[in-house]
């Protein structure tokens, strides 16, 4: 009886977490696969076309700038925000007064919207009037003020505020990985004569595999996913500039979204068909991420 009236309060807390992955996990997944193969514009009839959506996607080169833009992007972001959140995880992890404060303040960026610190940044960067433009050429740092989200800078100023906005959150793991390092390790290592720096090589870091393991997925899936601040920034300009594949495929399914003077088409079906496209691409990195990280499971 016991048994049995256990196994009903289980599934009585598994049944709305399955409701609400059937309803806004599996069904867009099969609603989006299945539009894919159809000519659909969001009204009217959906004219079935067969493989026609595919065939053009691998044809677009729009959508292709997009992804060699994503690997920019996502690689930038990447070989930014680990050693920083790491460095600044090894200095925030002593004690001294104001550590809490330091540690909150920069985790802060990680809690508020991406489109919100956009936002925030279009005025910074804004090429005319930016705060940043009005402060390097006031103070004589800069003769001019740089075109920060023009063709030359926009990627760069993207990463930056990526930067910004995810290292709090992988500092803070990497917190937590350092303090479950057993400090007897680093006083026998230091009675040894082993300094800081090969300390931290030969101790810190091999300890920290597995966290590192994580955080290095983390990364690599949200910079490959990310396009909110991109939207807000540059919509993916000038001239593709910064158009990432997660921002191409809004583009086809929401396009009354974008500024222009004529709203185009709502392209249901290619983008349903570009989507999936993209979600092969970020799960064959993420297979082939897992495959590599298993030799670090066996250095680590």
């Amino acid at each position: 009886m016991n048994n049995k009236r256990n196994r009903i309060l289980a599934y009585s807390f598994l049944i709305p977490s399955l409701l609400l992955t059937l309803v806004f996990g599996i069904y867009p997944i099969g609603w989006a696969v299945r539009y894919m193969f159809y000519d659909y514009k969001g009204y009217g009839t959906a004219r079935f076309v067969g493989l026609d959506n595919l065939t053009q996607l691998m044809q677009d080169s729009t959508f292709w700038n997009s992804v060699v833009n994503t690997f920019i992007y996502a690689g930038g972001k990447l070989v930014l925000t680990i050693p920083l959140s790491l460095l600044l995880a090894v200095l925030l992890n002593r004690s001294f007064r104001g550590r809490n404060l330091l540690r909150a303040v920069i985790f802060m960026p990680t809690i508020i919207s991406s489109a919100v610190i956009a936002v925030v940044f279009v005025t910074i960067f804004n090429s005319y009037n930016g705060i940043l433009n009005q402060f390097l050429v006031k103070y004589h740092i800069l003769p001019t003020g740089i075109d920060w989200l023009g063709a030359d800078h926009a990627m760069l100023t993207t990463i930056l505020i990526a930067v910004w906005g995810a290292i709090g959150n992988y500092m803070l793991l990497f917190i937590a990985g350092l303090q479950n390092i057993p400090q007897d390790i680093y006083e026998s290592a230091s009675l040894d004569g082993a300094g800081k720096v090969q300390q931290f090589r030969l101790i810190t870091i091999p300890m920290l595999g597995p966290v590192l393991q994580m955080v290095i997925m983390l990364a690599i899936i949200n910079a490959l996913k990310g396009y909110e601040s991109i939207l807000v920034l540059t919509e993916g300009g000038p001239i593709g500039k910064t158009e990432v594949m997660f921002l191409y495929v809004y583009k086809q399914m929401f396009p009354t979204m974008m500024s222009g003077t004529s709203v185009p088409d709502q392209l249901i079906g290619y983008g349903s068909a570009a989507g999936f496209v993209t979600a092969l691409i970020v799960g064959g990195i993420t297979i082939a991420y897992r495959l590599a990280s298993r030799k670090l499971n066996k250095v680590y």
